[in-house]
């Protein structure tokens, strides 16, 4: 049985303000490239090597991903279910986790969702794609300002 973060937990979860590792920002890189196959495969490569709760987080982007990855395969059932699957993992790391924006991932993830159920499994393809979720990174400081990926590489090999 694997380590699950939840939103009844008391305390954010050990890591929660870590930089982010190599990996993650390399799986969101993947991702915010649309290279959703790719992004599975890394996210699931720290996934599964990561004990802690906080692997939760990693399971939330990739899930998150995976619907992504459904629709423009063209499986509604697929994008439906994961999109909210991903975003319920997402939100105990609200609203801000390993500089990853999550609150922005989650309200992204369910406004894709719910264009795709109106429009309904007859008409799902006419989803605009500009609703793709994009992981976007933040500071975790004070100043809350937003971080490109790029910038966080450099905070990152800086420390």
């Amino acid at each position: 049985m694997e380590a699950e973060f939840t939103s009844q937990s008391a305390t954010p979860p050990e890591g929660w303000d870590e930089p982010p590792p190599p990996a993650l920002l390399h799986g969101i890189e993947q991702f915010n490239q649309r290279a959703y196959f790719e992004c599975h495969e890394t996210l699931e490569g720290i996934w599964n090597k990561e004990p802690r709760p906080i692997r939760t987080l990693y399971k939330g982007i990739l899930q998150v991903g995976v619907g992504c990855y459904h629709l423009l395969r063209g499986n509604y059932r697929g994008a439906v279910i994961k999109l909210d699957s991903g975003a319920r993992y997402l939100e105990p790391f609200t609203p801000i986790c390993m500089q990853v924006d999550v609150a922005r991932l989650i309200t992204d993830a369910r406004a894709l969702h719910t264009s795709l159920t109106q429009l309904g499994p007859e008409r799902f393809r006419e989803v605009d794609l500009r609703l793709l979720p994009r992981v976007q990174m933040r500071s975790t400081g004070h100043t809350e300002r937003s971080n490109t990926l790029e910038e966080s590489r450099r905070e990152e090999h800086a420390r």
